[in-house]
């Protein structure tokens, strides 16, 4: 897992907390705010787990150009 990918997910679980809290004190603001959280979330983490694949194809293909 990348760093991007791990700040990803806490960014969802970030958001997630936020929701029940928001739903707790019936701060729709804040719930709001965490969907926000979490979705942005889910982006970096995405974004994160393509960035290491394609890297990971980058050095897959220099390996093979090596032999």
């Amino acid at each position: 897992m990348s760093r991007e990918e791990f700040k990803g997910r806490a960014e969802q679980l970030r958001g997630k907390a936020k929701q029940a809290l928001g739903d707790l004190t019936d701060d729709e603001r804040l719930r709001d705010e965490g969907e926000l959280d979490e979705v942005s979330g889910r982006v970096r983490e995405g974004l994160g787990r393509a960035r290491r694949r394609v890297g990971k194809a980058i050095e897959d293909v220099g390996r093979r150009i090596k032999r």
